[in-house]
């Protein structure tokens, strides 16, 4: 992956590429029958995670027309096709023709050119049916036409060093700042300023929900930082475990770790994903080498660094020993700016859509979950206007977003949140709860709150355990069926915890 600066570069060696339509003698080759079903895959993972009716109104014509030097071509009919895709679901395709694609290292996304005379072949003229007849740097004709996918859909641009392309639209001066990431966007912008070896905060570790804007403020540090001169490396957790595991496999691995502790700064995504004892060795091995020389560090993640029980114990006292922010939920002023912001970059490429206050207003009160259900609010009020021809009123904006609220997730629980809550009412502490002490003043709210822990949060039985004073997952089980038993045979005890669900919940 690393010898190949970004999905979209010229790659050095020759090609592999694997072709979807038949042969012109009317037969498909083995490459090509695995291809299909790999593809297949990819189509009913998207289904399964996404649902039928999604997937039916945004997949159904997606086609996959070629795997070209380790990039998935794919190709939409229309240009709006594309644009959703883009700005909703690059991610989640990425990720998915990763899993299941023969070794792609990322995704392009055109819109295909139908033929009037033929059926529509996608990328037809690109196909080259034999690595061995490849030009060492044979790109498809459209190569030209197509533009690395990236989360928000805007333009890419590659890393200097190594690591995942960078968004240009992610920006400071895009950033949209208010009460909940003050503080974060002011360490960003003094870290990303700070001369190599000079930054005042290192690590800096932020955590927050979904679509809250860590990326964002990860991808303006890196891009930032660039601009100055600084050589940059930015990772989401799945491009660095890819990363090491294709360097382990090409024998590369020595080249790879010079690469990256060669780096004034290292960015990293979504690190509770990072998986796997070897990986996280190396990981960690990296952040060790990079903090003992002085390069800075910017690391996010979906939780406190502490929380992450899946990683290395070692790294999170890393990312914690720096400074931690948290990026907090968005009230409904910064919402309002949020969407004015992006409807106002609609409204650029679209003189005619115009959206008022009150709707403006409206739809910032109504959507209260994350920044990339605006995002859609946004790209569905143009929908509606453009399609239908319309004006965007109270009533057609309400129905136009009735799906984006109807789907507000539920506020994330945390273990810490629920042993507080419970040691308080039951006037024990928290310290009692994680304690060995087996007194019924401790144990019953102990076992309550195991089984509040394993009813709001994901967490598994062994983590629950392990946050509860180092107790194995079987006394966990022991306790939920317990607690379960109880409140279907006790009144009283359903109504209190049920309202314990209630308090945390809300």
């Amino acid at each position: 992956m690393f010898e190949r600066q970004e999905i979209g570069d010229v790659v050095e060696t020759a090609p592999v590429v694997v072709t979807i339509a038949a042969e012109e003698a009317g037969t498909v080759s083995a490459d090509d029958r695995t291809v299909q079903e790999a593809w297949e895959r990819v189509r009913r993972r998207l289904r399964a995670e996404l649902g039928e009716d999604v997937f039916s109104s945004w997949f159904a014509r997606l086609e996959l027309a070629g795997i070209v030097g380790g990039v998935a071509y794919l190709t939409v009919p229309t240009r709006f096709l594309k644009s959703w895709l883009e700005a909703h679901y690059a991610e989640r395709l990425r990720v998915n023709c990763i899993a299941e694609l023969p070794a792609p290292s990322g995704v392009l996304l055109s819109v295909r050119q139908a033929s009037r005379d033929a059926a529509p072949a996608p990328l037809a003229e690109a196909v080259i049916r034999s690595r061995a007849a490849a030009p060492a740097a044979a790109i498809p004709a459209d190569a030209a036409k197509l533009v690395p996918m990236s989360a928000q859909g805007g333009e890419a641009e590659p890393v200097d060093v190594c690591g995942t392309t960078l968004d240009k639209r992610m920006s400071f001066q895009s950033f949209v700042v208010g009460k909940s990431n003050q503080l974060a966007f002011a360490a960003a912008e003094r870290i990303a300023a700070a001369p190599a070896g000079q930054s005042p905060y290192n690590p800096l570790y932020l955590h927050a929900g979904v679509g809250l804007g860590k990326t964002h403020l990860l991808q303006a540090i890196a891009q930032e930082a660039r601009r100055l001169g600084k050589r940059v490396a930015y990772f989401t957790a799945d491009r660095f475990m890819y990363g090491f595991v294709a360097a382990l496999k090409s024998q590369t691995a020595l080249a790879f770790k010079e690469k990256l502790r060669g780096i004034d700064l290292l960015v990293v995504d979504d690190v509770q994903f990072i998986q796997g004892k070897s990986i996280q060795q190396e990981f960690g091995h990296t952040i060790n080498a990079l903090l003992d020389a002085g390069k800075q560090i910017v690391v996010a993640g979906d939780r406190l660094a502490g929380e992450l029980e899946a990683l290395d114990e070692r790294i999170r006292s890393r990312l914690g020993g720096g400074l931690v922010v948290e990026v907090g939920e968005l009230d409904e002023a910064l919402r309002g700016k949020i969407l004015a912001t992006r409807l106002e970059a609609l409204q650029g490429a679209h003189p005619n859509f115009q959206v008022s206050p009150d709707v403006v207003a409206y739809v910032a009160r109504v959507v209260a979950t994350n920044g990339r259900d605006l995002d859609g609010a946004a790209n569905r009020l143009l929908a509606h206007a453009t399609l239908s021809g319309q004006l965007v009123t109270l009533e057609t904006a309400e129905a136009a977003i009735r799906d984006l609220v109807r789907t507000r997730e539920p506020r994330r629980v945390k273990i810490e949140d629920i042993q507080k809550l419970v040691a308080t009412r039951y006037n024990v502490s928290r310290a009692d709860i994680l304690s060995e002490r087996r007194t019924a003043a401790v144990v019953k709210p102990r076992q309550i709150a195991m089984y509040l822990s394993k009813a709001l949060t994901p967490r598994s039985l062994p983590e629950i355990g392990r946050r509860f004073g180092g107790r194995d997952h079987t006394t966990v089980l022991h306790a939920v069926r317990k607690i379960e038993k109880a409140i279907s045979e006790d009144r009283s005890l359903h109504e209190e915890v049920d309202l314990l669900k209630r308090m945390l919940q809300e």
